[in-house]
């Protein structure tokens, strides 16, 4: 059996969408274990642009089973539209292609409410949040007031925990000056839309013990970034769940030897969306020239993400708590035509060297970046698929990336494309 969790290594959006996509030809069950909807990967498969959210990024590949495990928060309205979406391009869906998890929380209209209402009320300290409910859906799940999948088969017991979660909603919705919720209503939309979601629920964690006893490959795909994780990330400007590779196992009910590989997503330089510190950030016109180049906009939002020269500290730190084996490097071809190109090193806190990133929000915030310098090229990666078509400041480029991160670069992408990769070491072989 072979185990390969794909992690992002910085704020998310490092191309996690095509790399898995690329991985998925080689396993046979792909499995997403955390974040919810507010996760977008987009595909571009013969010129084709898909765009997923809850849907493991496998699903386009037919004859693999792709599984939304207990780690995921649901919207399950969503996900039906999501379903609907993809099969109008002619990717047909049914129970033997995904499987839900049936111990998995659904996010309610409820939790999208707050969500909304709490950014709005933040006024100058929002974080953000996508405000599509994914962090209350993870609060009243630790609360132990959150509805599963399950419970949509089980009427009786959504009374009890409908009542559970009212008695907690309902304060929590006056100090926010929304509507009383209605609890009735709620549970009539979830049961009419239960069959659907159930004709997709099982037990995960049972499939894909039965998946590592036949020797299968398992893909464990993530959403977001290491630095967005709840505990290791630049806290509060974080997602709601663990983001490191510890996850794909409690998230998909797989003991951790079940995972051999661990490969961190990068890209080439940095970005981030939203709110929070972000060292290496260009407020000028090379940010603006990344951001251009490399279509740096959020899938779900649209938000124009902020850009940066590449942060060694950083992804150093990021591999680091997550175990990382080896790198998937992305997005080279967006450095094509730099004269000089510009990594950060290290830190500068009070005056004195800093190797990590520091956990306090004032140190975050604080830390000056120090670069050192390399030549750029002139020559195009786009669409390279071997070593000897990359110029010769790009691999130097490249490889100084891997002496400062630690870690080898095991797959390289040039471009959107699902086969423009250059493969140095493929994670599912031994």
């Amino acid at each position: 059996m072979s185990g390969v969790a794909v992690v992002g290594i910085q704020w998310g959006d490092e191309g996690k969408g095509k790399i898995v996509d690329w991985l998925s030809s080689r396993a046979d069950v792909i499995v997403r274990f955390q974040g919810g909807h507010n996760a977008g990967h987009t595909l571009v498969i013969d010129g084709r642009v898909f765009k997923l959210n809850l849907l493991p990024s496998g699903v386009v590949r037919g004859g693999k089973l792709s599984i939304i495990g207990n780690g995921v928060v649901v919207d399950p309205w969503h996900l039906l539209n999501e379903i609907e979406s993809i099969q109008k391009e002619g990717v047909k869906l049914t129970a033997d292609d995904l499987v839900l998890a049936d111990n998995a929380v659904l996010i309610l209209p409820w939790h999208k409410d707050i969500d909304a209402a709490r950014e709005q009320q933040a006024g100058d300290a929002q974080i953000g949040t996508t405000r599509r409910g994914i962090g209350p859906a993870y609060e009243d799940k630790v609360g132990r007031r959150a509805i599963r999948v399950a419970d949509l088969a089980d009427p009786a017991a959504l009374d009890l925990k409908l009542d559970r979660l009212l008695a907690h909603h309902k304060p929590l919705r006056a100090g926010l000056n929304l509507p009383e919720p209605d609890g009735v209503q709620l549970k009539k939309d979830l049961l009419a839309i239960a069959p659907k979601i159930l004709a997709y629920a099982q037990p995960v964690w049972e499939r894909l013990d039965q998946a590592v006893r036949s020797d299968k490959r398992i893909l464990f795909e993530g959403a977001q970034g290491v630095m967005l994780d709840v505990d290791h990330g630049t806290y509060p400007f974080v997602t709601s769940s663990n983001v490191v590779s510890g996850q794909a196992a409690a998230g998909s009910g797989v003991g951790p030897g079940a995972i051999n590989y661990v490969l961190g997503l990068v890209k080439a330089y940095t970005t981030r969306v939203g709110g929070g510190p972000f060292p290496t950030e260009q407020d000028n016109d090379i940010g603006k020239r990344l951001g251009t180049a490399g279509h740096e906009f959020g899938t779900n939002t649209g938000r124009a993400r902020r850009c940066g020269w590449f942060d060694a500290v950083m992804v150093r730190q990021a591999c680091a708590v997550s175990g990382v084996t080896g790198l998937a490097l992305t997005k080279l071809d967006v450095l094509d035509g730099f004269d000089e190109i510009r990594i950060c090193t290290h830190y500068t806190l009070n005056d004195k060297r800093i190797d990590r990133f520091p956990s306090g929000m004032t140190d975050q915030a604080n830390v000056k970046p120090v670069y050192e310098t390399v030549e750029g090229w002139k020559g195009s990666t786009r669409g390279a698929r071997s070593w000897s078509q990359l110029p010769g400041e790009a691999v130097k480029y490249v490889r100084r990336l891997e002496e400062l991160v630690g870690k080898p670069v095991a797959l390289l992408s040039t471009s959107p494309e699902r086969e423009d990769v250059i493969l140095m070491r493929d994670p599912f072989e031994k």
